[in-house]
């Protein structure tokens, strides 16, 4: 589990890090159209078919997973890798919210609501201290901030969407399959009609390609799957925290991210408050 938090979080570092050669939005769709492909020969092998009676659910599952990613391409033009994996993993928080409201089992108590207004309160913390230098700067950098935090709540739209659906009942390779043909089918000509083409097919490139294809979009999906089969999620989820933390060092030790107090402040605040979320009531 920590080695999938390590990679999860070097997703968005390495769209970053090659984003000056390959445009983040095309990688995404590049490896999504790879691991599609690979998902579906593993299903073909395991004699698995998608259900025709779940399409619905899965067309609005793949259609909200293109988003929160269409989302991300862009926020990791604008601002850093660091902040776009903090303001992601927000997700949890919205996912809780929906679910609230949609299943009576998913009821939150007092613990859970006090850490939804203190991961709010860090996030208004991280948001009002960004400072990155000239006025424009900063200005970009808190737009690539807003719009990782709703790359976080189309996150959350989905968990919901998954558990308020048929697909919670579907295998997981159903589900990913959704995700993964939503996220080629709409964001392949997104990138074309946003300008955002940009590929130079150097080493580089490649070698970042595979790993978003192979080690992100097809591996880790599927070990994280497996995981859920053999130990509770609740003590899986509390190692998922150390995504963030990751993104954070990371960012700041293999890009030279530069790191500020109220950012690092108001992430603390969100953590917390994620993590008070997750506690379930005895």
């Amino acid at each position: 589990m920590t080695l999938l938090c390590l990679a999860w979080s070097l997703q968005q570092i390495s769209l970053k890090a090659i984003a000056g050669q390959a445009s983040p939005m095309l990688m995404v769709a590049l490896r999504s159209g790879i691991a599609l492909v690979l998902l579906a020969a593993l299903m073909w092998h395991r004699g698995e078919r998608p259900h025709a009676a779940r399409w619905k659910p899965g067309a609005a599952v793949g259609a909200l997973f293109a988003l929160e990613y269409l989302l991300v391409a862009e926020a990791l033009r604008l601002t850093g890798a660091s902040h776009v994996v903090v303001f992601l993993y927000t997700a949890p928080i919205f996912a809780a919210l929906g679910l609230h409201v949609r299943l009576p089992a998913e009821r939150m108590g007092a613990r859970q609501i006090g850490g939804i207004a203190l991961a709010f309160a860090g996030i208004a913390v991280a948001f009002l201290g960004s400072d990155a230098g000239s006025a424009d700067a900063s200005g970009r950098a808190l737009l690539g901030d807003g719009l990782a935090l709703l790359g976080g709540v189309a996150w959350g739209a989905t968990t919901v969407t998954i558990r308020c659906s048929s697909l919670a009942a579907a295998p997981a390779t159903e589900t990913l399959l959704y995700q993964l043909l939503g996220a080629f089918g709409l964001l392949l000509p997104a990138a074309a009609l946003m300008g955002q083409w940009h590929f130079e097919p150097s080493a580089a490139v490649w070698a970042h390609l595979g790993f978003q294809s192979l080690v992100v979009s097809f591996a880790s999906f599927l070990t994280w799957f497996w995981l859920l089969r053999r130990y509770l999620a609740s003590r899986l989820g509390v190692f998922s925290f150390l995504t963030p933390l990751f993104g954070v060092v990371l960012g700041v030790g293999l890009l030279g991210e530069p790191i500020e107090l109220p950012f690092v402040a108001g992430s603390v605040l969100v953590l917390a408050g994620i993590g008070l979320v997750a506690l379930r009531r005895r």
